[in-house]
C-alpha cells in the first residue's frame, strides 16, 4: 500500500507541471521492469519486490513502508511533513524517532559491499556506517528495528505476508512450494526481493543534466561550467578527494562518493537529542560500532554519500543537522578560511558548534583547499543542482 500523504500535498497546489511529474513517476514506477535480458524469474522477483517496497503492512501497526523513509518521487528520501522534516524519521508508532537521516535509497545499487581496502580504509555497505554489507542485508534492517517498521520478528513478518494471496503464489513460484515452512526463508526471499527491485534502474537512471552534458545534450551556463571546474579541481576546492568514484573527471555514470568514511566534524543534532531524551553524553560513533569494526581510529567516521539528487534530498549529514547546500559547502569552507565571518552557522546566525567526535576528524583532507568567496560558492551549489535526476528537477529550489 502506497503511503499517499505526499500526493495529496501535490493535488492542494496550482502547479500542474510538478503535478504531472508526480502523476508520471507513479506511473513509471508501477509500470517498471528490469533489463530486457533479465530472465523471467528476475521479472517476477523485481516485481515482487516492488509490490513489498510499498507495503505499509510489514510494519507492525501498518503505518508505513520501504517507501515511508525512502519516497521515489521526492530523492527516496523522506519526505513526511513529520516533526523534524527528515532530518531524521518517525517510527511506525507514531511517537518515536530514530537518531539518523534516512538516506536516500537513489544509487545505493552502487555502492560496494563493505570491505577493507588494502591501503587499510573500509569502503562501502549500507547504511550510515556500513553495518550491512549489501542492498539485502539493507533491506532486512527496517521491518525488525524497533524504531522503524517495529516487526517483532521474523514469523511475524511471514504471518503480514500470508495475509496476501498474491503474494503466497509469488513466493512459491519464485522460491519454491516449500518456502513458507521456515520463516528465515521467507525473510530471505523478502530482503533478496526488495534489493532485487531496488537493483533496476527506476533508482540510478543517470540521466540529469549532468549525464546530458557530457552526451553532449545539455548545454552548461558560466556559474555551473565554474562549479564543475572547482568541484574537479583539487587546486581549488577538496571536494572530488571524497566525493569522486572513478579516476578521471568527466566520465559516464560518476556516482560521486568513493565510499570510503571520514569523520568530518559534524556536530550533534541537539534538538533531536532533546526530543529524543538521549543522554547528554552519548555520542555516535559510527563506523566504530560496525560489527566488523573494532578500530579506535574510526569513531565518528560516517560513510561518504552519493552527491546524486542531493539538490533534493535535505536535510544533509547524517543526522540531518544542515537545511541547505550553501550551509552544507559552508561548513566545508569554515576549515579553510580565517574570516571571522566563516566561522558563523548561517542558519543559526552562532558560531559553528563542536563536533560530536572530537577524535579522528580529517583535518588532513579538510584542510586541503582554499577559502572559498560567495562567488565559488554558489558555483558549487550550482553544479552540485546539476546532478539532480531529470524527474525530480521541477523540486529544485
Amino acid at each position: 500500500m502506497i503511503n499517499r500523504a505526499p500526493f495529496h500535498k501535490a493535488l492542494n497546489t496550482n502547479n500542474y507541471t510538478q503535478l504531472f511529474s508526480v502523476v508520471s513517476l507513479i506511473i513509471s514506477c508501477l509500470t517498471l521492469t528490469p533489463h530486457s535480458h533479465a530472465t523471467e524469474l528476475d521479472s517476477l522477483k523485481t516485481t515482487l519486490g516492488k509490490q513489498l517496497y510499498f507495503d505499509n503492512n510489514l510494519s507492525f501497526k501498518r503505518t508505513q513502508s520501504c517507501a515511508s523513509c525512502h519516497a521515489p518521487h521526492t530523492g527516496f528520501i523522506d519526505d513526511r511533513d513529520s516533526l523534524f522534516k527528515g532530518a531524521v524519521s518517525l517510527g511506525d508508532d507514531g511517537v518515536t524517532f530514530g537518531d539518523r537521516s534516512a538516506p536516500s535509497a537513489a544509487y545505493a545499487n552502487k555502492i560496494p559491499n563493505f570491505h577493507k581496502h588494502e591501503d587499510g580504509r573500509y569502503i562501502g555497505g549500507q547504511f550510515w556506517d556500513g553495518r550491512e554489507k549489501d542492498l539485502k542485508g539493507q533491506a532486512g534492517g527496517p521491518p525488525l528495528n524497533p524504531t522503524e517498521m517495529a516487526m517483532p520478528d521474523k514469523e511475524s513478518v511471514m504471518v503480514r505476508i500470508k495475509e496476501n494471496t498474491s503474494y503466497i503464489e509469488s513466493f512459491k513460484q519464485i522460491y519454491g512450494s516449500s518456502i513458507f515452512s521456515s520463516e528465515d526463508d521467507v525473510y530471505a526471499a523478502l530482503t533478496e526481493s526488495i534489493a532485487a527491485f531496488e537493483q533496476t534502474e527506476f533508482f540510478s537512471p543517470f540521466d540529469s543534466k549532468y549525464d546530458r552534458y557530457l552526451q553532449g545534450q545539455y548545454q552548461l551556463t558560466e556559474e555551473e561550467d565554474l562549479g564543475m571546474t572547482l568541484f574537479f579541481s583539487e587546486q581549488f576546492t577538496n571536494c572530488n578527494q571524497c566525493h569522486q568514484l572513478n579516476k578521471r573527471p568527466g566520465t559516464s555514470k560518476e556516482t560521486f562518493s568513493d565510499y570510503s568514511y571520514h569523520n568530518i566534524g559534524v556536530p550533534v543534532n541537539i534538538r533531536v537529542r532533546a526530543h529524543n531524551k538521549t543522554p547528554e553524553e552519548y555520542r555516535d560513533l559510527g563506523l566504530f560500532n560496525h560489527p566488523a569494526v573494532n578500530d579506535p581510529s574510526t569513531m565518528g567516521k560516517f560513510k561518504v554519500p552519493t552527491l546524486r539528487n542531493v539538490a533534493v534530498t535535505a536535510p544533509y549529514m547524517h543526522n540531518g543537522i544542515f537545511n541547505s547546500l550553501e550551509t552544507v559547502v559552508a561548513f566545508y569552507n569554515k576549515y579553510n578560511s580565517k574570516k571571522k565571518s566563516r566561522q558563523i552557522n548561517p542558519e543559526t546566525g552562532a558560531p559553528w558548534a563542536p563536533a560530536e567526535v572530537d577524535k579522528n576528524v580529517s583535518l588532513e583532507v579538510l584542510q586541503s583547499g582554499p577559502s572559498l568567496d560567495e562567488k565559488r560558492i554558489n558555483a558549487l551549489v550550482a553544479f552540485m543542482k546539476l546532478l539532480t535526476d531529470q524527474r525530480y528537477e521541477q523540486l529544485i529550489q
